[in-house]
């Protein structure tokens, strides 16, 4: 499992200079790594996330995702992989797919890192259609980009059950596998000019998620996270 893939939805481009062009795509990376993905798959502890996306023009891109599963966990599936051998689904394992790249850290941990690069508007169509993320070209060479948190919410939702008292007391166990753990959502651009999100120098924006506050609905997040990103 990667939590890397992009999917690729609806595209509406102008011809004229100052036409309002969206490209709407589903950011798996950030829609699901508090959610289901990782609660099913039994990584649902000691992994930190940073899902990057760097625009670079109007129509080009690239995406850069990091996740970090720690030492407690990362033997475990390591091994559980080596089982399953050559019969191993690579969407159901670490680092697997193509284009991931693993570093067996010294402290026991292991990263995965997934850099992918291309058109806005075909970088994956992994997930298919959807309109949780936008990138939107505001004026010649200035792109907003805005992905929806409730997304984030329903997956989580979806991961931690319905609310009776087992997944009550599973939930509770979650808790305790993401204790200080984040998910780290990163804009980059050439120049921010706005955006709802913390801004990191000049040229990057990004919003640090607490896995536990999610878990717990008290996350204080605005409908969507934006910014404006001039690539001149």
């Amino acid at each position: 499992m990667t939590l890397a893939a992009l999917g690729t939805g609806s595209y509406n481009g102008g011809n004229a200079a100052g036409d309002v062009e969206e490209n709407f795509m589903t950011l798996k990376t950030i829609s699901r790594l508090a959610g289901i993905v990782l609660l099913s798959a039994g990584l649902a502890g000691c992994m930190d996330v940073t899902a990057e996306i760097d625009v670079l023009s109007e129509t080009t891109g690239k995406t850069t995702t990091v996740m970090t599963v720690g030492s407690e966990f990362y033997p475990m599936i390591k091994q559980m992989a080596e089982a399953g051998g050559a019969n191993a689904d690579s969407s159901d394992a670490f680092c697997k797919e193509e284009g991931d790249v693993l570093t067996e850290n010294a402290d026991g941990s292991g990263t995965c890192t997934t850099i992918k690069e291309g058109d806005l508007t075909t970088l994956t169509t992994d997930d298919g259609p959807n309109s949780d993320t936008s990138f939107t070209v505001v004026s010649p060479g200035v792109v907003r980009v805005a992905f929806k948190t409730n997304e984030m919410t329903s997956q989580i939702s979806e991961g931690a059950g319905a609310g009776g008292a087992e997944d009550a007391q599973a939930k509770a166990m979650m808790k305790t596998y993401f204790e200080g753990h984040t998910a780290t959502i990163r804009i980059k651009g050439k120049r921010i000019t706005e955006t709802n999100m913390t801004k990191v120098g000049d040229n990057a924006a990004e919003m640090v998620l607490n896995f536990t506050e999610l878990l717990d609905g008290t996350a204080n997040l605005p409908e969507e996270l934006f910014a404006v990103v001039d690539t001149r």
